[in-house]
């Protein structure tokens, strides 16, 4: 029996256009995020998905809301799919971080795994909550076709623990803006069908 389990990362929002730390805090997408949507829903619009996941916040919903348009599929809102809480430096550039909390980002970036902004995630935190979260998925949608609409680090993440990859590695994987990746499982033996596929914009998009 196998479980199917399809990860889009959210498209392009005001922050990330801006280049901003964006974790728990939310921005709306661009015009280009929506035509992101856009093609994400046609090119998904043929897999019969039987429930839905995603990270709760509103450009992950938004997606959701078009890919999902027209099919009943029980939709679940789950926090452990979240992006990592970055503190104090949300809606920060890199720039901008380094330059008032040196101490602290010359602190975050020497330890990859454990480092963090003052009130924020380490990556250990995330990668903890994220690997109970893909178990949860796989226990109770066993068989199923899921679609689970997230962020980039928890699909690197998961793509790190499912590789055998270490977890301070996840920056090997490009998980782009408004990108699928694919995994099949089978009886605990998990097939890779994609990774970072990013479907072609309308043939009148300017972009």
């Amino acid at each position: 029996m196998r479980t199917s389990i399809w990860l889009v990362r959210h498209s392009q929002t005001e922050l990330n256009k801006a280049r901003r730390y964006q974790g728990t805090s939310d921005s709306p997408l661009t015009a280009y995020g929506l035509q992101q949507t856009a093609a994400l829903a046609r090119r998904l619009r043929r897999i019969p998905f039987t429930s839905a996941i995603i990270s709760p916040h509103n450009r992950t919903r938004t997606v959701a809301a078009t890919i999902l348009s027209g099919r009943a599929v029980p939709l679940t809102e789950d926090p452990r799919w979240d992006e990592l809480h970055h503190g104090r430096w949300e809606g920060l550039s890199y720039r901008e971080a380094c330059s008032r909390f040196p101490a602290e980002a010359a602190a975050r970036f020497a330890d990859a795994l454990h480092g963090r902004a003052v009130g924020g995630e380490s990556l250990a935190e995330v990668a903890q909550r994220v690997l109970a979260a893909w178990t949860a998925l796989l226990h109770e949608r066993s068989g199923e076709r899921v679609l689970v609409i997230t962020h980039a680090t928890p699909i690197q993440l998961l793509l790190c623990a499912t590789s055998g990859l270490p977890l301070e590695q996840y920056w090997h994987w490009r998980i782009d803006l408004g990108s699928i990746t694919a995994l099949d499982v089978y009886s605990g033996t998990l097939i890779v069908r994609m990774v970072n596929e990013v479907p072609r914009l309308a043939a009148d998009s300017n972009h």
